[in-house]
């Protein structure tokens, strides 16, 4: 014969997933993308509002899988301003200005924290 005993419950868990099921961490990441969305305003080298403002972000919770994505729409000549920012572009008269990598340092601060915020609430409900 064997005998299992339980002494407790599964409250932490049940949290967890329910915290899961109702996707409630959606709340949390949108937090984190309007961080993220001032964040790359603030960066973002602002001779022209055109740029600054273009900024957006949208959020897809599809299949088990969120993503957090950052557009701008702002578009001269056919090039993503942005890209051109980034990247570097070489200008009409033959000169070339060089690529400022603003988004990665402006983003990488927020993804680290939304990252310490997930594993922190879903700790919270597991254990």
């Amino acid at each position: 014969m064997i005998k299992v005993k339980h002494k407790g419950n599964f409250n932490k868990v049940e949290s967890f997933f329910n915290w899961a099921t109702n996707r409630e961490y959606l709340n949390v990441i949108r937090d984190y993308a309007e961080e993220g969305l001032r964040a790359l305003k603030q960066a973002t080298p602002n001779k022209s509002t055109k740029t600054v403002n273009a900024w957006n972000y949208t959020i897809e919770d599809r299949d088990g899988v969120t993503t957090l994505t950052y557009t701008n729409d702002h578009v001269e000549n056919g090039c993503n301003v942005v890209i051109l920012l980034v990247y570097g572009h070489g200008t009409n008269n033959g000169g070339y200005v060089e690529g400022n990598d603003f988004v990665s340092p402006a983003l990488e601060p927020i993804f680290l924290n939304l990252r310490d915020k997930m594993w922190k609430e879903a700790a919270i409900r597991w254990i």
